[in-house]
């Protein structure tokens, strides 16, 4: 029997993923059965159950791939001295993270806020899911807070205000960017450059006037 290569084994991969991924963004966790998972990538039970169990280790892979994605990229960030600003920075690593995406699309539209936003509300109640995403979370949370400490080591960032609370601020912008996406339809992450940049540039007023 001829050996089955790697790339191929991580194209079938990526299929089911990919597969999976639009039907959950389509009509939620719950109401997804693999057999629509199987419709989907239009693969064979044996070939899906090959490389994953069952719905929960399908998201769980979904979720921990888009995580070790965006923790990468900040952490790539923090070891640059400075680091880019953080408008450039969050344009970029979220226009890669949608860019990788774009591919996957309901009637025309990007699936991947949909799909995030189904992954939010499936939490409560799958603590597996919520071990892996909390996980992520805390670890895209340490990397923003070593890059807060390489701005206000360079002095382009105020130093009395504590790292966490910037790097929690900067993911809650980006997690709120995509919730609108999916509520209220796509935008380029330049409208969130863009506005990150506008903020940035407000000073405070002279007191004493």
């Amino acid at each position: 029997m001829a050996r089955v290569s790697q790339e191929h084994l991580d194209a079938r991969r990526r299929q089911i993923l990919d597969a999976a991924a639009l039907c959950f963004a389509r009509n939620g966790f719950h109401a997804t059965s693999m057999q629509d998972v199987l419709k989907e990538a239009d693969l064979s039970a044996g070939a899906v159950y090959r490389y994953f169990s069952g719905k929960e280790e399908l998201i769980a892979a979904i979720v921990g791939e888009v995580l070790g994605e965006v923790q990468s990229a900040f952490e790539e960030a923090a070891r640059q001295s400075p680091p880019p600003p953080p408008d450039l920075l969050v344009a970029s690593v979220l226009g890669r993270t949608l860019g990788l995406r774009e591919s996957l699309t309901l009637d025309g539209v990007p699936a991947f806020p949909r799909l995030v936003v189904q992954v939010w509300t499936e939490i409560p109640r799958n603590d597996e899911l919520a071990a892996v995403l909390g996980k992520g979370y805390a670890a895209i949370r340490a990397a923003w807070g070593r890059i807060v400490e390489a701005y206000q080591d360079a002095g382009t960032m105020r130093s009395d205000i504590h790292p966490d609370h910037v790097a929690r601020t900067m993911i809650a912008a980006v997690l709120g960017f995509i919730a609108q996406q999916s509520l209220f339809g796509p935008a380029p992450v330049e409208v969130l450059r863009d506005g990150l940049r506008a903020l940035m540039s407000v000073s405070a007023p002279e007191s004493g006037v």
